[in-house]
C-alpha cells in the first residue's frame, strides 16, 4: 500500500521552461552582483570554499553546463531567495498539482520532494508558488546531498531518512532513468508524461498525464 509520495519538480510539478527560462537566467544575471554584495557572509563563503579555481568563472561554467553540483545549487537557492523576496519570481506549478497535493495531504498521505535543486530552492518554489504557500504540505525536501537521482542508493537513503519502507513510497518523475533507479531501490514508480514539456513515455513504468491520473495508482 502506498502511504508516501515522493515527487520530482522539473517536468513533474513544474514546467521545464520555468526552470530554464526564468530561474536559471535570473540566477545567472544576478550572480556577480550577489557575490559582490554577499560573498563575505559566512553562508556564502562556506559555499564558495567548495568551488574550485576562480569561483565566478567556475560557477558560470557550471551554470552553462547545468551541472548538478551541490555548491552551485546551494548558491542558486540563495539568489532565488532574493528574487522571491523581491517579488521578481513566483514558483510555477502545473494547474493539476496544487489541488492534488492538498487532497493527498488531507487523506493522510506523506509527501516529500526529491530534486537536484537545493533544499532551500525547493522550499522557496513551493512557499512562493502561484497557488499559494504549499510548503507545509511536505515532510521533507531531499536534494543531491542524498546522492545522484539516477543512483538506486539515493532512494534507499531517502527511505531510511523518511522512516518509510521503500515499497510504501511512490516516486513521481518525468525522467525514466531516475525512475529506474528508484525501482531498483524497491520504490513504486510513475512517469509523468506532460506533452507541454515534450516528455516521451519510456514504456518501463506506469504513466500519468497529470497528478489527477496518479490517483489510480494510489487507489491500488
Amino acid at each position: 500500500m502506498i502511504t508516501h509520495v515522493l515527487s520530482d519538480i522539473e517536468g513533474t510539478t513544474t514546467s521545464i521552461a520555468f526552470v530554464h527560462r526564468s530561474l536559471f537566467p535570473y540566477a545567472a544575471s544576478a550572480l556577480e552582483a550577489f557575490l559582490a554584495a554577499h560573498g563575505d557572509e559566512p553562508e556564502v563563503a562556506a559555499i564558495l570554499a567548495d568551488v574550485p579555481g576562480d569561483p565566478l568563472t567556475t560557477l558560470r561554467e557550471w551554470m552553462a553546463a547545468d551541472a548538478k553540483v551541490t555548491p552551485l545549487k546551494a548558491l542558486q537557492g540563495l539568489i532565488w531567495a532574493q528574487g522571491y523576496a523581491d517579488g521578481a519570481l513566483r514558483g510555477h506549478l502545473w494547474p493539476d498539482v496544487a489541488d492534488e497535493l492538498r487532497a493527498w495531504h488531507a487523506r493522510g498521505l506523506h509527501l516529500a520532494i526529491y530534486s537536484s535543486g537545493s533544499e532551500q530552492a525547493q522550499r522557496l518554489l513551493f512557499r512562493h508558488s502561484e497557488a499559494g504557500d504549499l510548503e507545509p504540505l511536505f515532510e521533507g525536501f531531499f536534494d543531491t546531498r542524498m546522492g545522484a537521482k539516477r543512483e538506486a542508493q539515493s532512494y534507499t537513503r531517502i527511505a531510511e531518512a523518511w522512516g518509510a519502507a521503500p515499497a510504501s513510497i511512490l516516486f513521481l518523475s518525468d525522467v525514466a532513468e531516475e525512475l529506474d533507479a528508484a525501482r531498483a531501490a524497491g520504490l513504486a514508480t510513475c512517469q509523468l508524461v506532460r506533452p507541454e514539456d515534450g516528455t516521451l513515455p519510456s514504456g518501463r513504468h506506469p504513466e500519468a498525464a497529470d497528478f489527477k491520473a496518479v490517483n489510480s495508482l494510489l487507489a491500488a
